[in-house]
């Protein structure tokens, strides 16, 4: 298929949406859908044809990927098999859209991505990789918790986010945007309560996991998104380990607690207390200064001894 575009009329932005929770996922037709109904953006969409949550940024690197063009009203969308880094590269890169967006978003994520989560995340992933690439972009997720949010509160958080948005693309277009980060935005539970913006820097917030030996495929329920487990199509059968070879053993991962920080600045608290954060991030990863300090000493030790021992 030759590459394609929709329609472009006028001096409308291009953004380009993509997520880690599919094509389909109610996150990402929200927020499509709310960016097409204001009649500001042309949209293009380029996100993974299934579920690809918690892949971080990994790519596709030995294999093609395949892109199939979809029906996503108001928008021109590609299903991609490949990774949500995957569906940002293909989609800046001008072999699958004739022209470069002006910004890329991903999500909106069901649940969020805040503190040491956002290095395991492929919504920040997706974000992370039009960064890479000098391409203006922002991650958004939406604190989903199950038995108090339905699909209607992505329409909300896009709809909450549409301002930033619209700013984001005015300093765009006017050569004011900073390249040197981007954003990451997460969106309260009670959307429709939300405090407001809140600039927040990246905590150390973080879900413990584990282990856990199983012997069957469906043994302990599904891990979602949202870091919990979804037990509903847990079966107590299941496809049983006795027909497979011994020395083969099977394992879930579930939830074993969690590490939460006080600090009020950082985006896990910040969420926690209501507000919308946003939070600028790099692809820099420098530790604190006291870890740096020590190493600083450390290594010049170090290297004496090995070469005393020469």
């Amino acid at each position: 298929m030759e590459n394609c575009s929709g329609d472009i009329s006028g001096d409308r932005p291009t953004v380009m949406v993509t997520n880690d929770d599919g094509i389909d996922a109610p996150g990402l037709r929200a927020l499509v859908r709310v960016l097409v109904s204001t009649n500001r953006f042309h949209v293009l969409v380029c996100a993974p044809d299934s579920e690809k949550s918690a892949v971080s940024h990994s790519v596709t690197w030995r294999n093609p990927v395949s892109a199939k063009q979809v029906e996503v009203s108001g928008a021109t969308a590609f299903a991609v098999s490949g990774t949500p880094a995957d569906c940002t590269s293909l989609g800046i890169s001008q072999a699958l859209f004739p022209s470069i967006p002006d910004l890329v978003i991903s999500g909106i994520n069901m649940g969020s991505n805040c503190g040491y989560h956002v290095v395991y995340s492929g919504t920040v992933g997706g974000a992370r990789e039009a960064f890479f690439n000098g391409v203006p972009s922002v991650s958004l997720s939406y604190d989903w918790v199950g038995g108090k949010s339905n699909v209607n509160d992505f329409t909300l958080a896009a709809e909450a986010c549409l301002p930033i948005i619209s700013a984001i693309a005015v300093e765009i277009k006017n050569h004011n945007y900073p390249q040197n980060c981007f954003l990451n935005i997460d969106v309260p539970t009670d959307v429709v309560n939300n405090k407001g913006y809140r600039l927040t820097r990246q905590g150390k917030s973080i879900v413990k996991m584990g282990w856990r030996q199983v012997t069957s495929d469906t043994e302990g329920g599904k891990m979602l998104s949202t870091m919990t487990m979804d037990v509903s199509g847990a079966e107590a059968g299941g496809a049983d380990f006795s027909s497979r070879q011994q020395e083969q053993l099977l394992f879930r991962r579930e939830v074993r607690g969690g590490q939460i920080e006080n600090d009020a600045d950082t985006d896990y608290c910040t969420l926690q207390g209501g507000y919308i954060t946003v939070t600028p991030l790099g692809a820099l990863s420098p530790p604190e200064i006291d870890g740096y300090s020590y190493f600083k000493e450390w290594l010049p030790i170090v290297s004496e001894r090995y070469s005393s021992a020469l």
